[in-house]
């Protein structure tokens, strides 16, 4: 099974990339947290540090996750299963001026 993960800003500076496609056992559960800690593992302890609450290794809130441009805050969340071509995007906060 192929999921294709999106960079934007800190993220992308962080993997070198703008997009990587990341492959899974086709028997198994892929989940949006599934993703976020095979590429934890991949990026180490910037990635791991930008996504994750160090004191409660919960998701940081300030993160939006999109898989194929549909928002997953709910009611799944990062529980929510991703499906062989998905594309999953890591949105940072959007700030202006």
């Amino acid at each position: 099974m192929r999921v294709s993960v999106r960079f934007f800003t800190i993220l992308r500076e962080i993997t070198g990339k703008k997009e990587e496609t990341l492959q899974f056992p086709k028997d198994k559960e892929v989940t949006v947290n599934r993703v976020l800690k095979r590429l934890s593992e991949k990026y180490g302890k910037a990635f791991d540090e930008y996504v994750y609450d160090h004191r409660t290794r919960e998701v940081k809130g300030f993160l939006q996750f999109l898989v194929n441009g549909r928002s997953v805050s709910s009611p799944k969340g990062t529980e929510t299963e991703l499906s062989d071509g998905d594309i999953l995007a890591i949105v940072p906060p959007v700030s202006g001026g």
